[in-house]
């Protein structure tokens, strides 16, 4: 049904293969518009999103150890909060 398709990428201008799959997976999440970029600049652009800012973290107290730790969301008292390797477990 889906054939490989090439297009070209907006950022850096290179060719690159849209694959059948890739297609299939497209239409079954229901989106219209083919990628405009090709992987690498997709991943560039996503890690500069990403570092450009860094999380705002929050000190907490594991419910379970009682160690001081930080999450990245504000702590409130109704909810338990865990330190990683409590979350982990």
């Amino acid at each position: 049904m889906y054939e490989d398709k090439t297009l070209v990428c907006k950022e850096c201008g290179q060719e690159f293969t849209f694959t059948a799959g890739e297609q299939e997976f497209y239409a079954e999440k229901g989106f219209t518009n083919e990628p405009q970029r090709c992987k690498a600049c997709r991943d560039a652009r996503k890690n500069a999103r990403n570092s450009s800012a860094p999380r705002q973290m929050y000190d907490a107290v594991c419910a379970e150890c009682g160690k001081e730790c930080q999450v990245p969301f504000e702590p409130h008292t109704d909810r338990p909060v865990y330190c990683s390797d409590c979350f982990k477990k």
